[in-house]
């Protein structure tokens, strides 16, 4: 009976997991994809998100910010964050996780 459950909550947490990772994934690439048709349809931007220098920039800060859950906030991270949301509407509304994965995503 102890293996039974011990069994069943193994397989509910991988389960949990797995449903966590599929929407953390789903969230990005729908901001990823709102950003690039943003920009795309943009006359006065450049033509995609992966063409700003100060986002490309942000990566390694981004990578920070994620494994850290947030404790860690570089100056480029600010800065990018600051640019999306400054020339991105859909950008404002996203949180700064949010916006940390999706640049980890270009």
């Amino acid at each position: 009976m102890r293996r039974l459950l011990s069994a069943l909550l193994a397989t509910s947490l991988c389960l949990a997991a797995g449903a966590q990772a599929q929407t953390l994934v789903a969230t990005s690439n729908i901001i990823v994809r709102a950003l690039d048709r943003s920009f795309d349809f943009t006359s006065d931007t450049t033509t995609s998100i992966r063409d700003m220098k100060v986002v490309l920039a942000a990566r390694d800060d981004a990578a920070s910010f994620v494994a850290s859950q947030g404790d860690i906030r570089g100056a480029r991270l600010e800065a990018a964050f600051a640019t999306l949301r400054e020339q991105l509407p859909e950008a404002r509304g996203a949180s700064d996780q949010q916006l940390a994965e999706a640049i980890l995503a270009l």
